[in-house]
């Protein structure tokens, strides 16, 4: 279990190194849309890699074709992620832009755990849940001085 919490701090330091680098990148390519663009690419050449070096099977054509719908669009989502952190990060800095991005994650991720959307687990919003998040939101506060 403890592998997973180190894996998530390093899943959150590589984002904080990601939204710097795509800062950098839309400066060098003077747009934020074609730094989304090289990120996601890059991105997807990895997990390309990944996946097909990886162990385990392979989708049929018949999982695939058999998806929902809406679990396409992750990536629709991550290009608001990347999108709005390239555009952010600039004026707010990486410290401020990431909290805030994460208060955002943290009110949505509540709402969606309370009603258990898309099948997850239910985790009813309460008092101490609304209070943490307070908490992150005052954090963020405290890091914009």
């Amino acid at each position: 279990m403890q592998n997973f919490y180190l894996l998530a701090v390093g899943a959150g330091a590589s984002v904080a190194f990601q939204q710097i680098l795509n800062s950098n990148l839309r400066i060098e390519l003077g747009s934020p849309w074609w730094a989304g663009f090289a990120s996601y690419f890059v991105g997807m050449i990895v997990m390309l890699a990944t996946a097909m070096l990886a162990p385990g099977t392979r989708p049929s054509f018949n999982e695939v074709a058999g998806v929902p719908w809406i679990f396409w669009t992750g990536g629709f989502f991550g290009a608001i992620f990347i999108g709005g952190s390239i555009l952010a990060v600039p004026r707010l800095g990486a410290a401020s832009s990431l909290a805030l991005i994460v208060v955002g994650q943290m009110v949505g991720s509540m709402i969606f755990d309370h009603f258990g959307v898309l099948g997850i687990a239910q985790h009813p919003i309460s008092p101490v849940r609304i209070g943490g998040a307070l908490l992150l939101a005052a954090g963020v506060v405290m890091i914009r001085f």
